[in-house]
């Protein structure tokens, strides 16, 4: 007796590994938005860190003065000498250089952000008060995206109250407008 037994081949089909493909072209389609917009989450979530550390900086720098007796013009915060508002008791940004020593004392390094004033003359800045500051990442500054993403800083406008820190000037920006 003579058996032909005829050996199985291995590998895969062309139709197998067409569909192979498709399916992978259909999962890459679906996953592929999901990480195209994290550059914009990004500078958002970096923003609300820096929106906190500036609350934190200035509540810091307040309860510092109100426990110095006779607090002077300024209080030293992280080696960093931040001009104090004599009637709140908080940080003063009413010039260029108050503003920078505030962003340095709560840690916002200026590689990473561009602190602009009223007076700043920046192209493409958030319209901005005298006694407000505008944190844009650096990424953004002079671009048209940083007029919708920044954090607003309002120093203290009156006796024991304090200043108000909001992200792009009350309206939350989007992760498009940080894009």
């Amino acid at each position: 007796m003579n058996k032909s037994i005829k050996a199985a081949q291995g590998g895969f089909t062309l139709i197998e590994l067409i569909v192979v493909i498709v399916i992978l072209g259909i999962l890459a389609a679906t996953a592929l938005p999901k990480f195209a917009s994290l550059s914009g989450e990004a500078r958002l979530a970096s923003l609300n860190a820096a929106k906190g550390s500036l609350s934190a900086t200035s509540a810091m720098v307040h309860g510092k003065w109100l426990v110095t007796p006779n607090p002077g013009a300024n209080i030293t915060v992280e080696g960093t000498a931040v001009a104090m508002d004599a009637l709140s008791g908080y940080p003063a940004v009413s010039t260029q250089a108050q503003a920078d020593a505030l962003a340095a004392a709560a840690g916002l390094s200026a590689t990473d952000y561009t602190v602009l004033t009223s007076t700043s003359t920046a192209t493409n800045k958030p319209p901005l008060n005298a006694g407000q500051v505008a944190i844009v990442p650096t990424s953004l500054a002079a671009t048209a995206k940083a007029t919708k993403c920044y954090v607003l800083y309002t120093g203290a406008v009156a006796a024991n109250a304090a200043p108000a820190i909001t992200l792009a000037a009350g309206t939350a920006p989007s992760v498009a407008d940080c894009e």
